[in-house]
């Protein structure tokens, strides 16, 4: 049944990274949404009033290090372990037991681990363009270090502290721009040109990325709305979640290989690299998401699904939610 949508509004909680502040919309059952790289609750912004209009309480917050929320200055502060713990006071913060979480990008990691570890908090999981991958293999630092032969992979690029910074800082808002672009199905790069995931010997991720087009999904006052949080808040925050991926390997050793098992939702886009290079993972989901629900991969769409495919997005959101359990 369609409500009556009301405005969104805009509150800080009290959470271990010190407030967070998040987008709420809708009465009903929580649904909790965490955004990823480099993003902020800006980037469920059409979710919220479809969410809201079939009967939910939709909430989008600003990951710890982005946006209004708190950031705090050590690196390992950023761990997936904290990051769990800011959710889990999120939903007790708003007065609720238990609530399903839905993650886009880093997001999707940050939903999947919350999911793992606070099971009696959270009841579903829906997971956008990242697939579900237990935690398992070599060291993600010494596997990401090897990627890419004489280019350096990105997630490699952004370990040290300050250097993607530097790349970033002096024009956010074009870097912005950039790097949208380099990941969106009808601006993203031909094949056979440069990689945009990688870096060139003594070069920057800006060199390869697209220049001059906007993705069609991404207005100029939406990029003025990143931009601006991010020229007033620095990139280091959000860069941190990169720096402690060999940290949540070592957090979280005592639950490697672990399925999870609560209803679950995957959709992806066909031109992501994110489906494409994790196609073994989606098809072990039988082992590792035993309570998928829906799984769909969202031909020519690139990886910011959400905002690239709102509506398709939206109707796969609220059909999985209304199939769940009370």
């Amino acid at each position: 049944m369609t409500q009556q949508v009301t405005e969104i509004t805009h509150r800080s909680v009290s959470t271990p990274a010190g407030r967070t502040h998040l987008v709420e919309q809708g009465t009903g059952p929580l649904v909790l949404l965490v955004h990823g790289f480099p993003e902020s609750w800006y980037s469920w912004r059409r979710q919220l009033p479809a969410l809201a209009a079939a009967g939910y309480r939709a909430v989008a917050v600003d990951v710890r290090g982005y946006g209004r929320s708190s950031r705090p200055a050590e690196v390992d502060a950023y761990r997936m372990l904290a990051l769990v713990e800011d959710n889990v006071a999120v939903v007790r913060a708003l007065g609720e037991e238990s609530a399903v979480i839905v993650g886009h990008d880093w997001g999707a990691t940050i939903a999947a681990t919350s999911a793992l570890l606070r099971p009696e908090v959270f009841r579903a999981v829906g997971l956008l363009s990242v697939p579900y991958t237990p935690r398992g293999g070599p060291r993600p630092g010494d596997v990401f270090a090897r990627m890419g032969g004489d280019e350096e992979f990105y997630v490699a690029y952004f370990q040290e502290p300050g250097r993607a910074e530097a790349e970033i800082e002096p024009d956010v808002r074009g870097w912005l721009a950039g790097f949208y672009a380099a990941f969106s199905a009808d601006t993203m790069p031909a094949p056979g040109v440069p990689d945009p995931h990688f870096v060139g010997r003594g070069g920057t991720l800006r060199d390869r990325f697209p220049a001059g087009r906007l993705p069609g999904w991404l207005g100029e006052r939406d990029l003025d709305v990143y931009a601006g949080e991010f020229e007033r808040t620095g990139l280091t925050g959000a860069l941190n979640r990169y720096r402690n991926m060999d940290r949540d390997w070592e957090d979280l050793a005592a639950f490697d290989g672990a399925p999870l098992t609560q209803p679950s939702l995957f959709v992806g886009g066909g031109q992501d690299a994110s489906t494409t290079w994790l196609a073994d993972a989606i098809e072990a989901y039988p082992v590792t998401l035993p309570g998928l629900v829906t799984s769909r991969v969202l031909d020519g769409c690139g990886h910011w699904v959400q905002q690239e495919r709102p509506d398709e997005v939206n109707r796969l959101l609220t059909d999985w939610l209304a199939a769940l359990p009370a």
